[in-house]
């Protein structure tokens, strides 16, 4: 891995439809063997699912359940003097996001259903509830930090 140059961050547009910056990353994470099409069908079904079952406005409950599956801290290995210790660092919200979206994904595929469309718009809901699995899992990242707090002395 080169250590010269910092690679540049591509700029994400928005979807055509929410005009999200945010739908547009949870379709490319969504997306599977280049089948861009598609993650678009699903994360629209989703959607559309979440505004008849809530009635509410569906970007809005998306937007909040990567919130709340938004972890704050999480623990990086760091070595020192042949021991391997948990470090918590706080977490870079750019990072953060790209963590939520990930976790909400993998938990909705994870889920019990029939369609991919109907597992992610219940995990979205779910999460926008404060419950399901990606809620439980920046818990359980919160809690690991908070166990190895006595190593936060050892940040790079």
């Amino acid at each position: 891995m080169s250590r010269r140059t910092v690679v540049q961050k591509r700029p994400v547009p928005p979807d055509p439809v929410y005009n999200s910056r945010l739908v547009s990353m949870m379709v490319r994470r969504v997306m599977k063997n280049g089948k861009k099409s598609l993650a678009h069908r699903i994360v629209y079904e989703a959607l559309k699912t979440i505004q008849e079952r809530t009635g509410k406005d569906p970007l809005e409950t998306f937007e909040k359940a990567v919130r709340n599956a938004t972890p704050l801290v999480e623990v990086k290995a760091r070595r020192v003097g042949g021991a391997t210790y948990q470090v918590p660092m706080e977490v870079r919200p750019e990072r953060g996001t790209s963590l939520a979206l990930r976790w909400l994904i993998q938990y909705a595929r994870a889920r019990t259903g029939r369609t991919m469309a109907s597992k992610l718009a219940n995990e979205l809901m779910d999460a926008a509830n404060e419950t399901g699995s990606a809620i439980r899992k920046r818990e359980e990242t919160h809690r690991m930090a908070e166990a190895n707090k006595a190593f936060a002395h050892y940040r790079y």
